[in-house]
């Protein structure tokens, strides 16, 4: 095996000759050949001592106790490996959680978003907001609402607003189209588009399933009048036709 220079293994290692020549000082890393003009020289025996350094400093281990470790007569590459991989799955699943926190806070800082669960029911009373939130979780599961209610927490009032305007022109455009054929392609466009937007609203968690859970919002607009209107009054004509027209799309999309 090629032997590597100092400088050539720093590069390597990602590490500075500088920290090569502490580690050869206290007898932690020493070269396998110095040649005659007291250059260091490292073969296979030294880059897999290093990567051991490198692992436990990667897990905070001082360096004098790594010493103690990598000499210990009992030391089992293959068993400190594995232990290597679990203690760092374990730092990488903490690290993810700590930067999931940032992201949600610099998203917080920096668009205004709605931190408050009222918020996200904006001009509903506070006694009908909790009727409705209790009947969605019973409907549709309690995962479901909490993870929707925190993917809306993300959103900026302005992207709640465009997203909103969206969902209202998407509606105005079924409405007009309801004396039609809900299995049109213009039609299906339309209800593609919704189950786009719905996704993104619910966060894509959805514990009965993404289309499943779509085709029983069709449903509800047959149950539920509330949810089915034409100037502001209940629609059984169109409540039928939005029924129609997602229970084809998702038959369509299984």
């Amino acid at each position: 095996m090629d032997k590597y220079s100092v400088k050539k293994l720093s590069k390597l290692a990602g590490v500075s000759v500088r920290t090569l020549h502490l580690y050869d000082k206290m007898g932690l890393l020493k070269p396998s050949v110095r040649t005659e003009a007291r250059y260091r020289l490292y073969g296979e025996k030294e880059l897999l001592r290093l990567q051991q350094i490198l692992f436990y400093r990667e897990l905070d281990f001082p360096l004098k106790d790594i010493c103690a470790i990598l000499d210990d007569p009992a030391f089992d590459l293959v068993q400190a490996l594995e232990g290597h991989r679990k203690a760092l799955l374990a730092k990488k699943e903490r690290i993810n959680t700590l930067v999931g926190t940032i992201d949600k806070t610099l998203v917080t800082i920096k668009n205004n978003t709605m931190l408050q669960v009222e918020d996200l029911y904006e001009g509903i009373p506070r006694d009908k907001m909790e009727a409705y939130r209790t009947e969605a979780m019973a409907k549709w599961g309690k995962d479901t609402i909490l993870n929707a209610e925190d993917t809306l927490r993300g959103f900026s009032k302005d992207e709640m607003d465009a997203l909103k305007t969206e969902l209202n022109e998407i509606s105005g455009k079924l409405t007009a189209l309801m004396s039609g054929d809900p299995k049109s392609p213009e039609v299906q466009q339309h209800i593609a588009r919704r189950y786009q937007i719905i996704l993104r609203l619910s966060g894509g968690k959805i514990e009965m399933g993404k289309l499943e859970y779509f085709r029983k919002l069709g449903e509800l607009y047959v149950a539920d009048n509330r949810y089915a209107t034409v100037n502001g009054m209940p629609s059984k004509e169109l409540a039928l036709f939005l029924k129609e027209a997602t229970d084809y799309y998702v038959k369509t999309q299984e």
